[in-house]
């Protein structure tokens, strides 16, 4: 079997959520599977890293692919051009988008409907696109792959799919997460919070991760407790946010926020590991990904009662109200204090976590790329 994969997303410094899921899923597809063609289509130069094994073949389409008009040309006339040159039984493509100018049979892994919610996070030009494009993605693939079950549920709702159409496949933490010991906990403390203790945000600065609430809940914590804690904020911005700006500017214990920018993945493993608690309070995920490596890495974890984040992190974690500043604040605190709700919410996010792996995750995503393939319409 020939099998394409939109691999675009693959950018070596720079995976970010769907770029892991590609990257995990496929790079334990092609090497369970030696009997197939796996041909992975990049929008541009391509890192050797990511040709996982001698049964993968790279091509570089271009143009690359980053504006609605360039989606367009690459979607639904470059890359169907490649999938007849390859000869390829189905198309893959884990990036929220597809063809809608091939015969090929498609799989599309939709993460989240967050532009349908709330469409004024994104660019205007990125949401219209979505909005209008999404629809037809979701009646057009032959299968329609997702996160959550929550997702599932919204993908059926808004685009009234038949259920039996969306497949679900869990995200995971990477092997990289781990406890740290006590020596590495306090290099971490020392590097990032001055030798204090901190909280730690993980992810893109992107307004549907809720900063600003979370900067605001964060300044009522320390008036509040007293306590000398910080709060470090990992990720890049996608673009500027001159809310963010003003946010902090009339923030109190600014100073005491500390913005790290991208980490690789070494230094990501220690800011998180170091942590008091990961406060992940977004308010809308259609997984939540830095919740379990926050259970992998053994670090309590505050989260939203929204979306799909309840699903996630079941009962190992405090779960907020994310447009409530002082339900978050509240949270911070007791975790702060309490020792003994720490221990035992560690405990619980180990258990959890178990029900997420990418093992299983890349097999029972293989067993949908092979029922596909082979389903006679």
């Amino acid at each position: 079997m020939k099998i394409a994969v939109n691999t675009r997303m693959l950018l070596r410094g720079k995976l970010d959520g769907i770029g892991w899921f590609t990257h995990e899923i496929m790079s334990r597809i092609v090497k369970a599977h030696p009997e197939h063609e796996f041909h992975f289509i990049f929008d541009r130069p391509y890192d050797e890293s990511f040709v996982f094994a001698s049964n993968v073949k790279a091509h570089v389409v271009m143009p690359q692919a980053r504006h609605p008009w360039l989606f367009r040309l690459w979607y639904n006339w470059m890359v169907p051009r490649k999938l007849k040159q390859i000869g390829a039984d189905i198309f893959v493509s884990p990036d929220m988008m597809l063809s809608l100018r091939t015969n090929c049979k498609q799989i599309v892994v939709l993460h989240d409907l967050n532009f349908e919610h709330y469409p004024d996070d994104l660019p205007a030009h990125i949401s219209r696109y979505l909005r209008s494009q999404s629809p037809l993605f979701a009646q057009r693939a032959d299968t329609i792959v997702t996160v959550s079950e929550f997702s599932k549920q919204d993908i059926v709702k808004q685009y009234g799919v038949d259920a039996s159409k969306v497949q679900l496949v869990y995200n995971a933490p990477q092997e990289a997460y781990r406890l740290l010991n006590v020596n590495e906990r306090d290099l971490s403390k020392k590097k990032w919070a001055q030798g204090d203790d901190y909280f730690v945000f993980i992810s893109s600065i992107h307004p549907r991760k809720n900063l600003l609430r979370l900067l605001k809940a964060y300044d009522r914590f320390r008036m509040q407790s007293g306590r000398s804690v910080k709060l470090v904020a990992v990720g890049r911005r996608f673009w500027k946010n001159q809310a963010l700006d003003d946010t902090l500017r009339d923030m109190k214990f600014a100073d005491d926020v500390i913005f790290t920018g991208h980490l690789e993945q070494s230094e990501l493993t220690r800011a998180l590991g170091g942590a008091l608690a990961l406060v992940y309070v977004s308010y809308f995920e259609g997984f939540g990904v830095p919740i379990v490596e926050a259970f992998r890495s053994g670090v309590p974890v505050i989260t939203s009662n929204v979306t799909s984040m309840p699903e996630v992190a079941g009962d190992a974690a405090l779960q907020v109200d994310p447009f409530n500043e002082e339900e978050i604040a509240s949270a911070m605190e007791l975790i702060e204090r309490d020792s003994v709700l720490r221990t035992d919410m560690i405990a619980k996010g180990e258990e959890r976590v178990k029900l997420f792996d990418w093992n299983s995750s890349a097999e029972k995503f293989w067993g949908i790329i092979n029922e596909t393939a082979t389903r006679n319409e």
